[in-house]
């Protein structure tokens, strides 16, 4: 099993900028796809943004052209930049792999395209 954890969550204002990282215990993570998703109280799971073992990505449109993810394939370490953040981007930021598919040139979209999950890192935006 894939250990993953995430760091970098916090408390900022609306308008301001944070990055959260999710580091990987694997040999390598290279060949797999990651993804964030974002989970409020009382709702669903949902993706921000994924991205595949080459660099492809898809994104929510509620975070187009604000958030950023990234992959450092030597760092075994995915980041998600999150520019211009707003109160309704508070929530619980989790990482995932997906480690049945190797070299998949798709980028994942619903948790069910992730078989391994890190345990979350808090994001709150105050307006």
């Amino acid at each position: 099993q894939v250990r993953l954890v995430e760091s970098g969550g916090g408390w900022v204002q609306a308008g301001e900028s944070l990055r959260v990282s999710c580091g990987a215990s694997l040999g390598t993570f290279t060949p797999y796809g990651m993804g964030w998703f974002l989970q409020a109280p009382g709702k669903a799971r949902t993706l921000v943004a994924a991205i595949t073992w080459s660099g492809g990505t898809n994104y929510a449109d509620s975070v187009k052209g604000r958030f950023t993810i990234s992959r450092d394939n030597a760092k075994n370490t995915m980041y998600l930049q999150m520019n211009s953040l707003k109160p309704e981007d508070t929530a619980v930021y989790y990482c995932a792999l997906d480690s049945r598919k190797k070299y998949y040139s798709r980028a994942g979209y619903t948790p069910a395209d992730f078989d391994s999950w890190g345990q979350g890192t808090q994001v709150t935006v105050s307006s």
